[in-house]
């Protein structure tokens, strides 16, 4: 077992050079892309209290992209029949 290349922590497997943390951090950039960077800029450079305040924030976005994106599938549905 080595250390991870990211963080430096403990890697407690003995393939790949990343921690389990670390490779969380990687998926989550394989999906995300740059909107993960965007979150982490806009969050964790706020004071604890903002921080909470916007990840609300952050979370009621996502929900209302995901219901918009939600009825513009299902009107195209309907426009179909």
């Amino acid at each position: 077992m080595g250390l991870c290349v990211l963080c430096e922590g403990k890697n407690e497997f003995w393939f790949g050079a990343l921690c389990s943390n670390c490779r969380r951090v990687k998926h989550f950039i394989s999906i995300y892309g740059d909107r993960v960077y965007e979150v982490l800029d806009s969050v964790l450079s706020r004071t604890e209290d903002k921080q909470k305040l916007k990840e609300a924030e952050e979370i009621k976005k996502e929900i209302q992209n995901k219901e918009h994106n939600l009825r513009s599938s299902k009107k195209k549905l309907l426009e179909k029949v």
